[in-house]
């Protein structure tokens, strides 16, 4: 709408939400009526239905009468957006539509819009050269940020919206750091990226910016040194090495490149692809696998592919969708691959790829929800923030995408229904499906363009042969060509693997292969599979045959395992080899290509050859050596977990487990560092293991994994993960009339339910982790469900009732004889006695455990309790000796290694510091914590960002 009246108005919401008239502030009531507000200014002049606004205020705790609250909520908006409105005048602002309440507004009056606004202004600016233009608009971007959007809201809804606006903000920033790089405005930069890089560690464009700033002023050394600090974060916290364009930005710096020297003046035809862009990087997701070496044929379908992206001038300006279509083995994903790797600078913003694994032969199929949470891991959305819902992820998802131009790529999709809600949505994405279905539903309902792909060509065929063998050796035998190509029936999988057999062996005739090809089928009536399979088993015989004895019993047992990939410690304990003997046999597999090396040290292989795989073990190995190598793979597995939970964190219930199988590799861990990337890299392997267990394996085993498994699932704030894997560890232990193990799931899927907010199913679960531990008459349990609940209490500002939970709990550590754990709960009374508003009876109760908790040598007691005295001191206004109980708690935290509870100590001093008058401190307090949290990925990082933004 453009009326004055409409204009007068002013929305805010990049910070906490307000608005005003005529510079005139609103009020606008209570918290649910904001969060109405700030979901209807995230769809200005739409509507917005009354689900998504109930879902939003209330998620899962929906009142009965929630329809007419809406309606209030939004007629108390109307009064105070409209003055003059009454009841029964049409409203001229927030109208009812069939469709929903659509608030109209000029886009001059959101600011939001205006960032918009500015930000495509600055785009614009940058692709006809005007770096000046680009850099005054996105500083104006900038400017209109004034903290954490919607601060101060609770809404689930409202977190996800937040997260990709703040990713929006970063990008804007990071853009106009370019920008000034390029006008060359390198000394002005440096403070500015030294903080960012700070606050955002494992973010690498940034990084890469500071490298060039530092370079151009002519401090090469820091430079270095900070890619050596970048390099040592990612491998640390992550596992990798930095990407491509942050480690060329290093070699040009190590080689004093002349494409990084400053510009003299601003160059009038700079762009973003200049030395900027290329050196640092754009911070964006690059999940492609490797490109396929020796990639051949297929010109046909790359032409019809090209063709596809220019019939949107290569520049879509709606969402296209391909879909490739073919039967099992014939090089969909290698035809995919290799041309998205052709077509990748045309999206800028990212390339995102999952195998949806939709014709496992596991039956694992890949659901939609948990592909969407890889593509928002890529995204850096920290786990907290991980909607529980597959419509809440898609969501999310689509915000993240909107504005950017994206490749996605959806392998080995089993049906269109898997596929849509991982569309993006966004104009200018493109979605590579590949399927062996033809998809003729995503066909039909979203306009995909469809391209088949069929059998090779005889001499596409022989052009694989060529590319791998040599012209000479496949042009001598050209009728035992002919045989390997039939005998292959023209399949890539099937040639590449015979391939692979000749190469290692250049003094074999080719003839003596195609006879041995020909053998190997005759052999094979019995087996009756699906025609693919029929096609290249033979193939798939031939060169089983040519393996060593051990190094065909793996590739059968590998079939058992049910994780998308596996490590060589987990091999091993599958083989029951040592482990130098396990990476020896899977080298032997890798070179015969029948299985691939896919990240250093991790292994994994097509289904058919897993089908092959399983069909193999199934013949060959009895199921007595069936089952002890799963049980050998599970072992390590739960050994291993244990011994990494343990690095990070005891458990309060450490497990005596019985001795691994003989031939189980039981890894060890020193440190924190090496345990959490173990976690990391084995954590959908670990979930697959559990549903494994549960499904093949009687006893304790599948929640005792479980278990083991939530530390780093608990810290790391994969709490649905947890949930999920605690629902199944509680089925198996309910199925075996397990009390213990039901109890300890109970417990975990309250706490992960406490962090989600999903307090209703926490408590009970609460209630059957107390049932059952007291059928156990174990107080020593008991007593850490009362400690559970008192957090869970403490989580809804219920303080009265948290205490005397957690005085049940000291009553039974008491009772049990437990020592340490009394002075722990010792230490929670005087907490809750604290946020009682009785800090004196709360330090002296805190002083007693602390004691305690000396004379025990607790460390990690300890550090909670001057935590507490902190808290109690700061209550009783004596500031300077709160400042010194928190940084006895933080260096104690620092160096346990709990770097979740160090960040909220350091929140605590903060304030603190503040009440003490020094600011100063308290903002360098608090950017300790953020980097911490933003290192974390850690969603408490926005609350951190606000208070610096008050600051």
């Amino acid at each position: 709408m453009g009326s004055q009246e409409v204009s007068a108005l002013r929305f805010e919401m990049l910070g906490p939400l307000r608005a005003a008239r005529d510079a005139t502030p609103l009020s606008l009531g209570p918290s649910q009526h904001r969060v109405v507000l700030g979901v209807l200014l995230l769809h200005p002049e739409r509507p917005v239905s009354r689900p998504l606004l109930i879902d939003a205020v209330w998620g899962d705790e929906t009142p009965t009468c929630a329809v007419n609250l809406i309606q209030r909520y939004v007629s108390a908006l109307r009064r105070v957006l409209e003055p003059g409105h009454t009841p029964r005048s049409a409203s001229g602002r927030l109208v009812w539509t069939d469709a929903g309440y659509v608030l109209s507004m000029a886009e001059s009056s959101l600011d939001l819009a205006v960032f918009d606004a500015e930000v495509s202004r600055a785009r614009h600016a940058r692709e006809v050269g005007d770096l000046p233009a680009a850099a005054e608009a996105l500083r104006r971007a900038s400017r209109l940020w004034r903290g954490v959007p919607f601060d101060g809201l609770t809404s689930a809804y409202l977190d996800g919206q937040r997260d990709a606006l703040m990713e929006r903000r970063l990008l804007a920033v990071e853009d106009r750091i370019e920008v000034e790089l390029a006008l060359g405005n390198h000394r002005e930069l440096v403070g500015e990226l030294r903080q960012l890089v700070a606050d955002n560690p494992l973010r690498e464009r940034l990084p890469g910016l500071l490298m060039l700033a530092l370079y151009r002023c002519d401090r090469q050394a820091e430079a270095l040194t900070v890619y050596q600090a970048a390099r040592s974060r990612l491998r640390e916290d992550l596992g990798i090495d930095p990407a491509a364009p942050l480690r060329r930005l290093h070699q040009q710096i190590l080689a004093a490149d002349e494409s990084l020297a400053a510009p003299v003046s601003a160059p009038a035809s700079a762009s973003r692809h200049t030395a900027v862009a290329g050196g640092a990087g754009p911070a964006a997701p690059s999940q492609l696998p490797h490109s396929i070496s020796g990639f051949v044929g297929r010109q046909g379908s790359i032409e019809r592919l090209d063709e596809l992206m220019r019939h949107d001038g290569g520049q879509p300006d709606a969402m296209t969708i391909i879909a490739i279509a073919g039967t099992a083995g014939v090089g969909k994903t290698a035809l995919a691959v290799h041309w998205a790797h052709q077509v990748r600078d045309a999206f800028p913003d990212g390339q995102l790829y999952v195998n949806l694994r939709g014709f496992d032969p596991t039956g694992l199929v890949m659901q939609p929800d948990e592909a969407i949470r890889g593509f928002l891991d890529a995204f850096a959305v920290p786990p907290q923030r991980v909607p529980v819902s597959l419509d809440a992820r898609a969501a999310l998802y689509r915000s993240l995408v909107a504005g950017k131009r994206v490749l996605v790529v959806l392998d080995n999709a089993r049906d269109a229904s898997q596929v849509r809600p991982l569309l993006p949505g966004a104009p200018g994405c493109l979605v590579l499906v590949t399927s062996r279905d033809q998809l003729s539903g995503l066909v039909a309902t979203q306009n995909a363009r469809s391209v088949t792909v069929d059998l090779m060509s005889t001499d596409e065929s022989r052009s694989i042969l060529i590319s791998r063998l040599g012209r000479t050796r496949v042009a001598a035998e050209d009728a035992a060509v002919e045989d390997i190509i039939e005998s292959c029936a023209r399949l890539p999988l099937a040639l590449t693997i015979v391939a692979a057999r000749a190469a290692v062996n250049p003094t074999f005739s080719l003839a003596v292969l195609a006879d041995q090809l020909r053998d190997a089928q005759a052999g094979l009536d019995a087996f009756d599979m699906d025609d693919t399979l029929t096609d290249v088993r033979a193939v798939f015989s031939w060169s089983y045959r040519t393996l060593r004895p051990e190094a065909a019993r793996l590739l059968r047992l590998l079939g058992l395992h049910r994780g998308p990939d596996i490590s060589i410690a987990a091999t091993a304990s599958l083989a029951a080899v040592p482990t130098p003997v396990a990476r020896r046999l899977l080298t032997e597999l890798t070179r015969a290509h029948l299985v691939t090396e896919h990240v250093p040290g991790r292994f994994t292989f097509h289904d058919l050859l897993r089908a092959y795989a399983v069909e193999l073990a199934e013949i060959v190995d009895g199921e007595s050596d069936r089952r002890e190598s799963i049980h050998r793979v599970l072992d390590h597995y739960l050994h291993t977990s244990q011994a990494a939970a343990s690095a990070l964190r005891a458990p309060e219930f450490p497990l005596t487990l019985a001795a691994p199988r003989a031939g189980a590799v039981v890894q060890e861990f020193d440190g924190s560092g090496p345990a959490l990337a173990w976690f990391t890299a084995e954590h959908p392997v670990l979930l697959a293991a559990i549903a494994q267990a549960a499904s093949t394996v009687p006893g304790p085993i599948t929640w005792r994994l479980a278990w083991t498994a939530t530390p780093y699932l608990y810290f790391q704030g994969h709490w649905r993960d947890q949930i999920m894997a605690q629902r199944t560890a509680l089925h198996a232990a309910e199925q075996a009339g397990d009390i213990r193990g039901q109890g300890h799931a109970h417990l975990s899927l309250a706490r992960a339910c406490t962090r989600l907010g999903g307090f209703a199913d926490a408590d009970d679960h609460h209630e059957g982790a107390l049932s059952l531990f007291a059928e156990l008459d174990d107080h020593f349990a008991l007593a850490h469900v009362h400690r559970s609940m008192s957090v869970t209490l403490d989580r809804r500002e219920r303080h009265a009732e948290a205490l005397e939970h957690a005085e049940q709990a000291l009553k039974l550590y008491r009772s049990a004889g437990h020592a340490a754990w009394q002075a722990r709960a010792l230490n929670a009374v005087g907490w809750y006695h604290a946020r009682l508003g009785d800090p004196a009876y709360g330090l002296n109760v805190c002083e007693q455990a602390l004691a305690m908790q000396r004379h025990l040598e607790d460390p990690q007691g300890q550090a909670n309790t001057w935590d507490s005295l902190g808290y109690a001191h700061h209550q009783l206004g004596d500031q300077a000796t709160a400042i010194a109980c928190y940084n006895s708690a933080i260096e104690r935290f620092r160096e346990l290694g709990d770097r979740y509870n160090e960040t909220d100590t350091l929140n605590r001093l903060g304030e603190a510091q503040l009440a003490a008058g020094d600011v100063d401190a308290a903002r360098a307090t608090w950017q300790r914590a953020l980097a911490i949290l933003d290192e974390l990925n850690h969603g408490d990082a926005d609350l951190i960002r606000a208070r610096l933004a008050l600051a």
